[in-house]
């Protein structure tokens, strides 16, 4: 049997594809924000119905490789690497953001994250998607040896999940709570 602990990061140490680093590397910041951000996506996964929200799984089960794709792209620094994550996937979140937006009723103002619990945990997931762009930005200010690719991504699947919480909330009825001191802001 495999052991699940090596102890070799007891020192604060830990590997990379082609290296070790402290654990609070910037590196290891990001892809770190990237796996968090993807237990969210399996936590909301778990919350929605198989068949109201056949669509929106997988997309997400989709969104959830792409995550591993662009941890595993983060974690390479070898000298000589082909990165996984392409412009394709990012087309294709564009084209689901519209189809999304499409579904759900218009927006006026800003609205507080919530409603139904996979539509709450869809909104902590974007927060986190947001987190990590942040943290990829001051790596790319701190080594231009990252993959700009996975910034883009990220920015990206922020707007996804943003749409994806509020057609869940759509599809079960549960109506957005508008901010109350917002203004028109979408027009």
């Amino acid at each position: 049997m495999m052991k699940l602990y090596t102890k070799t990061g007891d020192k604060g140490k830990t590997a990379l594809i082609g290296g070790r680093v402290d654990k609070d590397n910037l590196r290891v910041q990001a892809y770190g924000a990237i796996d968090e951000l993807n237990s969210f996506i399996g936590k909301a996964v778990s919350e929605l119905d198989r068949e109201l929200f056949k669509d929106i799984l997988v997309d997400l089960e989709a969104i959830q490789h792409e995550l591993f794709d662009a941890g595993g792209d983060l974690a390479n620094v070898m000298k000589e690497r082909k990165y996984t994550l392409t412009e394709q996937p990012i087309e294709v979140l564009e084209t689901r953001i519209d189809a999304l937006s499409e579904e759900a009723p218009p927006l006026k103002r800003f609205i507080l994250p919530g409603g139904a619990p996979a539509a709450a945990t869809l909104h902590i997931a974007r927060t986190v998607a947001r987190r990590a762009e942040r943290e990829m930005v001051t790596l790319m200010k701190e080594t231009e040896d990252v993959p700009t690719i996975v910034q883009k991504y990220l920015n990206r699947l922020s707007d996804y999940l943003f749409a994806v919480a509020r057609v869940v909330n759509f599809r079960l009825n549960v109506a957005d709570v508008e901010y109350i001191r917002s203004g028109d802001v979408f027009k």
